[in-house]
């Protein structure tokens, strides 16, 4: 009956915990952003397994039967660390979206549009080419995608020209399956839809991740049964936030993400953390955002 925990760099995260309330109804959910040290696509691998196995271990220390890495960087440079060092079981958004993309590619390129970090980590390209080859494998850095998601500019025309100049290589390779491979992509979805045509299929990281959530939870035995949520009113599991700091547009942006509004967070001290671990053990202190 614990928690399924999820973590991200900063907010990107919440558009998988959208996903995950969507299909799993029932379970409680943990979120913690790093949001004090976001972003994690311009940081090396050290750092990043540093950052991750602290995050992890804080959503393990409060429960979770389950941690789901949101962040794609975390999930190119830490997963293989985490799986071996946590005493629950870990999934990471990187796979999920490759088999998708696997499922609904009809024989053309499979693209990536990501952080530089993501896609400087080769993770993505690496899954994809041990099933079709390097040829068919495109990835294409997309950094101003985050803040623009950020700023809520899903439709501005300044969004549509960096779509049209990130996603031109994507389109002159003829790529017939894109993966967004970012947490904060799905937000664009609609422009980078219109840029790529109706032909390309679009593969949204934090839906194929909710699904892979399921099926753990369901072949392992943790899945919470419908009907068992906690909140009487709509049967739904809890939702609690940890930030490690409160951005001054949480609201607004975190309500956009998650679909629902926000009214209650706690913030984690990451400054407190020694750099090997040593946040599960930091005191949260509740605030309103």
């Amino acid at each position: 009956m614990g928690p399924v925990g999820v973590f991200d760099s900063g907010m990107g995260g919440l558009t998988v915990l959208r996903e995950l309330r969507r299909r799993l109804p029932a379970e409680d959910l943990l979120y913690f952003g790093d949001t004090a040290r976001v972003p994690y696509g311009t940081k090396g691998a050290r750092t990043v397994r540093a950052f991750a196995r602290q995050d992890a271990d804080f959503l393990v220390a409060r429960g979770a039967k389950l941690v789901v890495v949101a962040c794609n960087t975390a999930s190119a440079f830490a997963i293989d660390d985490l799986r071996a060092a946590l005493p629950v079981p870990v999934l990471d958004v990187i796979a999920p979206g490759v088999a998708t993309a696997l499922a609904r590619t009809r024989g053309g390129p499979v693209g990536i549009v990501a952080t530089r970090g993501t896609v400087e980590s080769g993770r993505y390209q690496q899954l994809l080419a041990a099933e079709i080859g390097e040829a068919r494998v495109v990835a294409r850095p997309c950094p101003l995608f985050v803040p623009l998601a950020e700023e809520g500019l899903l439709d501005h025309p300044v969004t549509r020209r960096m779509a049209e100049e990130y996603l031109a290589p994507l389109r002159e390779a003829g790529v017939d399956t894109l993966i967004l491979g970012c947490t904060h992509y799905p937000l664009l979805k609609g422009v980078i839809g219109e840029v790529m045509g109706p032909d390309v299929a679009l593969v949204d990281s934090a839906e194929a991740l909710s699904v892979a959530a399921a099926q753990e939870l369901t072949r392992r035995g943790l899945r919470r049964p419908e009907g068992a949520g906690r909140a009487a009113a709509r049967n739904e599991g809890r939702i609690e936030f940890y930030l490690s700091d409160l951005p001054w547009k949480f609201r607004e942006v975190g309500a956009l993400f998650l679909g629902r509004p926000i009214d209650e967070v706690h913030t984690v001290n990451v400054n407190e953390a020694a750099w090997d671990g040593g946040l599960a053990g930091i005191p949260a202190r509740k605030e309103t955002p």
